[in-house]
Formats: C-alpha cells, sequence, structure tokens
C-alpha cells in the first residue's frame, strides 16, 4: 500500500471513533515491521486514559487458539494423548454426564465431537439461546473462576451429532478442553496457560486477570448507554470473571503478532508444530477450513476471531506476505457497525 492507501484506512477509523464511538488499535506487521499502527479511543473512559501500543484488550473467543496450544503442549509432554477418550481423561463430576465415550481430545479440538453448547445459536439445537446476557441471570459472572462452574448449563444435554460426523463450533467443547488441560497439568488452567504457552512464546502481556481485580495497562469492556445521553456502562456483569477455555484472555496487539508468527515457525513449545495447530481437520467450506483453535484457508492464511458484550478481536497471519494483522476493541462488533469495514480494509493491505 501506498501512503495514501494508510492515510485512507486511518482516515476511516477515525471516522469510526468519532461517529460510531470506536475504541482500540488496529496493528500491520509484516516480518519484522510494523506497517501500520493506530489507536482510537479510550482505554478507560472514566478517567480519560486513551488506548495505546501497550494497552490490553480481552480477545473473546479469539484466545481458543491459546487453549488449543495448551492441550497440544500438554500432549508433547505425554500428559495426554489426541486420541485418548475424554471419559478416560476426565472424571466424572468434572464432564457433562451425557458425554459419549468414543469423544476424543482430537475432537474437541477440531469442534467435531458434536456435544450441545452452553449457547448454541442454532434455534434448532438443544441449547439454544438468543441472549448471550441472559445466561448470567441464573449463574452471576462473578461466581465463574473455574470453568467447571459452568458444567451445570450443558452437562445433561443430549450431542448434536456423532463424533467425527460434522464440524460443529462449540464453546463448550473449549470449556472442557481448559478443565482437561488443569486436570492433566495439575496447574489452574490460567497458570497452566499463562506459564506453558505465554511465557515460552515471551508473550510478557498477555494473561487471564479477574474483572474485579485492579491491573494496569487492561482497557475496559463497554457497553453503549441504555438512554440517550446516559453513561456508558461496564461488561462486568457480562463475562464470566476469569476467562477459561472457550474464552477471556487478555492480551495486546503486539503479543498476538509474536504468538500467531510462533504457531507458523514452529519450535516454541513443547512438541508442538505448525503442521499440528494448522492442518485442516474436516473439509473447507469456502476455502476455509478448522484447524486446532483456528481457521485456516485453502493456500494457508490463518485466523481467528472473538466477540463477547464489549469485546471485539480478530487475528490473521498470511504467509505468502509474512504479514500479521490484529484488530482489538474494547467495545463490540455489534455497537461499531462500520468496524468489519475497517478490518476488511486491513485484510486487504495484508494481501498486497
Amino acid at each position: 500500500m501506498d501512503e495514501t492507501d494508510w492515510t485512507s484506512l486511518a482516515d476511516r477509523a477515525a471516522q469510526l471513533e468519532a461517529e460510531e464511538n470506536f475504541s482500540g488499535i488496529l496493528r500491520l506487521t509484516r516480518g519484522d515491521r510494523v506497517l501500520f499502527e493506530s489507536c482510537h479511543g479510550m482505554a478507560n473512559r472514566a478517567d480519560g486514559i486513551p488506548v495505546r501500543p501497550t494497552t490490553r484488550f480481552a480477545t473473546a473467543s479469539l484466545s481458543k487458539m491459546f487453549t488449543a496450544v495448551g492441550v497440544l503442549d500438554a500432549v508433547g509432554r505425554g500428559e495426554v494423548g489426541l486420541p485418548d477418550a475424554v471419559v478416560d481423561v476426565l472424571p466424572p463430576d468434572r464432564r457433562p454426564s451425557t458425554l459419549r465415550d468414543d469423544v476424543t481430545v482430537h475432537h474437541l479440538l477440531s469442534h467435531t465431537s458434536g456435544i450441545a453448547d452452553y449457547f448454541e445459536e442454532d434455534e434448532d439445537l438443544p441449547g439454544y439461546r438468543e441472549d448471550y446476557g441472559a445466561l448470567w441471570e441464573s449463574l452471576p459472572t462473578y461466581t465463574v473462576r473455574d470453568y467447571a462452574t459452568l458444567l451445570p448449563l450443558f452437562a445433561d444435554l443430549p450431542p448434536v451429532c456423532p463424533p467425527g460426523t460434522a464440524h460443529h463450533y462449540s464453546n463448550a467443547g473449549y470449556v472442557l478442553l481448559g478443565i482437561l488441560l488443569a486436570h492433566v497439568s495439575g496447574l489452574p488452567f490460567t497458570e497452566a496457560v499463562e506459564t506453558r504457552v505465554f511465557a515460552p512464546a515471551g508473550m510478557s502481556a498477555s494473561g487471564y486477570p479477574a474483572m474485579d481485580e485492579v491491573h494496569p495497562d487492561v482497557a475496559t469492556g463497554y457497553l453503549p448507554p441504555l438512554t440517550p445521553g446516559g453513561p456508558w456502562r461496564t461488561n462486568i456483569f457480562s463475562v464470566p470473571a476469569v476467562g477459561g477455555g472457550d474464552g477471556g484472555a487478555v492480551t495486546t496487539a503486539g503479543d498476538l503478532d509474536v504468538f500467531l508468527r510462533a504457531v507458523h515457525r514452529g519450535g516454541v513449545w513443547r512438541g508442538v508444530t505448525p503442521e499440528d495447530v494448522l492442518t485442516p481437520r474436516m473439509p473447507a467450506e469456502d476455502r476455509w477450513a478448522p484447524g486446532y483453535g483456528l481457521e485456516v484457508r485453502d493456500d494457508g492464511v490463518f485466523c481467528k476471531d472473538g466477540g463477547d458484550p464489549g469485546v471485539a478481536a480478530f487475528a490473521r497471519f498470511n504467509p505468502a506476505t509474512d504479514t500479521t494483522l490484529v484488530l482489538l476493541a474494547n467495545v463490540d462488533w455489534e455497537d461499531v457497525p462500520g468496524l468489519p469495514d475497517v478490518l476488511e480494509m486491513l485484510v486487504e493491505a495484508a494481501d498486497r
């Protein structure tokens, strides 16, 4: 891209900040060069603290990538095997009562387990919920600090299909992977990922701080005012208190760049190769297929997105151009309608 293109991208992001209350960071790197980076809005609206390159954002489901690498690292350590039946690994009180005995660790990693989700978006399947926020009416978010707390939300639901027969994106499957990683490693899930995934990669700004703890440089997730001119609201009552296997890690754009490149080159985690993470695990649809914890395109591009109330996240690596792009925001996709347009501009830049 020439300078005019960068100016257009920066202008569009600034327009979103002014007109749609976008707050977040956009970053694109090629090799060891940062080609574009722009920060917008406030990390903390109450105190007027702006978003900076060092601001740490929640990542929602994007952090499934970290869970997948953590489990693969446990496989490399000999603590568990990909073909292992989950019922042989987890005790009954740490897994759904309806879990089939032929569901393996591989099935959970590739979203092919067929287990019912605790927030199912298909209205024809068990566990369907229209409103994510309604989950926390019966299960207060502040109680969710060990993700086994989520088991009652899906523990008795019947499977949606036999394992290995279809790709069915499952947050519940990654909840189980987080529980499994804690069980086989003997560490709390958050400590297992922080010490085994983040630390070896050099991701020093990444972690799982609790929502009610005060930590530096962490962006507050925001929801729009309920009435015109009213105060903005935080998302503290809208997401679990601590992240787990299916989401909730906090990181910076720079740390995500480090992670994507580590996945691509390999040699960072115990016995984890690029092929382990990036091999397509089901036939591709529209060129994209599930790997472990992310999506892989037929030309080797891989990516993962995430979204929660007050959270929008996207990370992508293109090996043909050696380019990473990262979008992190402390407002969600639905509240900034123009955000997909800016992301598309970043994608086009990454592919040139």
